[in-house]
């Protein structure tokens, strides 16, 4: 354990996290998401299980470390209901309110589901928690640090 980290980062979380760049996307899901086979075709190749997580939880302690890409249009997206795409169920919300309370106030797509498994596969890698509820799926990309800003 290290003196100031969330204590849900654990060394393979910080690994992956310490290695996206700017611009790469991270892909946090829920526990119906086929995270295997997504993450099997990501480009690290990465999957970090967060067993008996809630999504929102994860969100959280991710967006700690990450910070939000500002440059893109579309730095955060989920995945829409199929048949309901404005439809925002319980993961969807408690994931929204998490990026709300973690500062965010830009905009979120709403991704079909498979346009979300085809930007997933596109990621730098997935998280997957435990958390049983449906759409409980978010890409997040990573924005730029500024190293002279003083701290």
């Amino acid at each position: 354990m290290l003196k100031g980290l969330d204590p849900l980062l654990s060394p393979e979380l910080l690994h992956l996290l310490a290695r996206l760049g700017h611009g790469d996307d991270i892909a946090i899901v829920d526990l119906n998401h086929p995270a295997e086979t997504v993450a099997s075709a990501t480009t690290s190749g990465v999957l970090v299980r967060l067993p008996g997580l809630a999504v929102e939880r994860a969100v959280e302690a991710i967006l700690t470390l990450l910070p939000i890409d500002d440059f893109s249009e579309d730095p955060v997206r989920v995945m829409a209901v199929v048949g309901e795409p404005d439809a925002t169920p319980p993961a969807m919300r408690d994931i929204l309110g998490q990026l709300g309370r973690s500062g965010y106030r830009g905009k979120v797509e709403r991704l079909e589901r498979q346009a979300f498994y085809t930007a997933a596969r596109g990621a730098f890698g997935v998280v997957q928690c435990g958390d049983p509820r449906f759409y409980g799926n978010v890409l997040i990309r990573k924005g730029a640090i500024d190293g002279m800003r003083p701290r």
